[in-house]
């Protein structure tokens, strides 16, 4: 990703990546408080400068949270305000009726019943109106760590007048992420299609959401007719609805995993300190916190950048590995019911997998929130697993791995998705001997017991 917009993640590792702009800017304070940056200043000149800031600059007084949801609100309508429409009744109409077929078509492929209450079809403003209760879960644990990591980082000088310093940090923390969390918002929004296809379900329970201003861009230069573009997407929300609403730890497993990536965050203050002598030689080889241009450099220095963990890694190993088989069973069950009735499937499909492999709204939240970059293999081995387990075994079988977190594909698993499958077979195969043995009088033959070791009454070994 080129434009970080929450700017939480980690700098690309990628060495073809990491030249981009914003790719080292993990925090998004080089873009606001970076030398030379638009937005280089003092946070009043920042406010006097942003028009949108101007006008919003009583949320300076934020105290709910560590993200400023108020300007993350405005900031996103702002944005979508001259390009956005309203939805007419008869989009609401055929939203309604894609969902409702959707279902019925999915009743015939898995025995996970529907997960949708209520059909809905949103406008981009009610897309970021309804969905801003996930995203605050989501997001203010991700942006508290940030700001206290980087608070407790500063060096000794600056610890010294911790207390006003924190206040400001704090202050500006909730609005610079503010900012960039509606400016994630408000590109989200024009892009997104449904309620799920961030990865997560964010809309009220229950609801399955088309976005439909959305659904008829996506649908431009398609050459499929519209009602079957809808159907298509339809049938990938409420497939996912199923899934969330059936599957009560899976959404948890997923916020989970970003919450333990946030809570590895730390950031060497020895490093900061050792660091500042060079990168703040001209202010004399100290650091004065009462001057704002230290604080600047210091925030746009890339000082503050974290080191990535080994536990990190592990919590983004894990959200890979759930993100890729979510979207690999949707994939798998959609492609069962779509079957002969939706002409168009393999296109559509094809257009789904181009459009998550070049950067679609799943792939910008998660490697801005946390800086995972989902492959495209990753999400195609999740598909073959299940594909293969509805092939050899039914989709009684496939399903049945979503009753436990440990029955699921591990990463190393997805490495080799057909061996996987492969020892499904033999593991049945065990359950049921096991079962068998255990019932009474399981394993006798008639003819006694058969083990190698055992005797008969005399203490001579029978004749076999």
């Amino acid at each position: 990703m080129s434009d970080l917009p929450f700017g939480f993640g980690l700098p690309d590792r990628d060495p073809e990546r990491r030249d981009q702009p914003g790719s080292n800017d993990p925090f998004g304070f080089g873009a606001l408080f970076g030398a030379g940056g638009a937005g280089a200043g003092t946070p009043e000149e920042l406010l006097g400068k942003m028009p949108l800031f101007a006008e919003l600059q009583k949320l300076m007084t934020w105290s709910g949270g560590p993200v400023n949801w108020d300007l993350a609100r405005q900031g996103a309508i702002s944005t979508l305000a001259t390009g956005t429409q309203p939805t007419s009744e008869a989009e609401k109409a055929a939203v309604t009726e894609a969902l409702r077929l959707a279902d019925l078509w999915l009743d015939q492929v898995t025995d996970l019943p529907s997960g949708v209450d209520r059909a809905v079809a949103w406008s981009r403003v009610e897309w970021v109106e309804q969905t801003l209760p996930a995203w605050t879960a989501l997001i203010d644990p991700l942006a508290e760590k940030v700001v206290a990591a980087m608070t407790s980082a500063l060096p000794q000088e600056a610890m010294a007048m911790a207390g006003p310093l924190a206040g400001i940090m704090g202050r500006m923390g909730g609005l610079m992420f503010g900012a960039q969390v509606g400016q994630a918002m408000g590109r989200l929004a024009g892009e997104v299609l449904t309620g799920t296809e961030v990865g997560l379900p964010l809309a009220p329970a229950g609801s399955g959401v088309l976005v439909p201003q959305n659904v008829a861009a996506f649908a431009e230069g398609l050459d499929r007719p519209a009602d079957e573009v809808r159907l298509f997407l339809a049938l990938r929300e409420a497939a996912s609805l199923r899934l969330f609403a059936h599957v009560p730890w899976l959404r948890q497993q997923l916020h989970d995993a970003v919450h333990a990536y946030a809570r590895g965050i730390t950031i060497d203050r020895e490093a900061i300190e050792r660091g500042l002598n060079d990168a703040m030689g001209s202010m004399g080889g100290g650091f004065d916190p009462s001057n704002p241009e230290a604080i600047q450099e210091l925030l746009g220095s890339g000082l503050l950048e974290p080191e990535e963990t080994p536990e990190q890694q592990m919590a983004l190993r894990r959200l890979e590995t759930l993100l890729a088989l979510v979207e690999g069973w949707v994939d798998a069950v959609v492609a069962a019911a779509a079957g002969e009735r939706l002409p168009g499937h393999g296109a559509l499909a094809e257009t789904m997998r181009r459009r998550r492999a070049s950067g679609g709204p799943a792939e910008q939240t998660f490697a801005t929130l946390v800086g995972l970059q989902l492959r495209p293999r990753r999400l195609r081995d999740a598909a073959t697993v299940w594909g293969a387990m509805e092939q050899r075994y039914g989709a009684a079988e496939r399903d049945r791995l979503w009753s436990h977190p440990d029955l699921l594909p591990t990463s190393d698993d997805l490495d080799e998705p057909l061996d996987f499958v492969a020892r499904q077979g033999a593991d049945d195969e065990l359950r049921r001997l096991t079962a068998e043995a255990d019932e009474p009088g399981g394993g006798d033959t008639g003819g006694g017991d058969t083990h190698p070791d055992s005797t008969d009454g005399d203490g001579e070994t029978p004749t076999r």
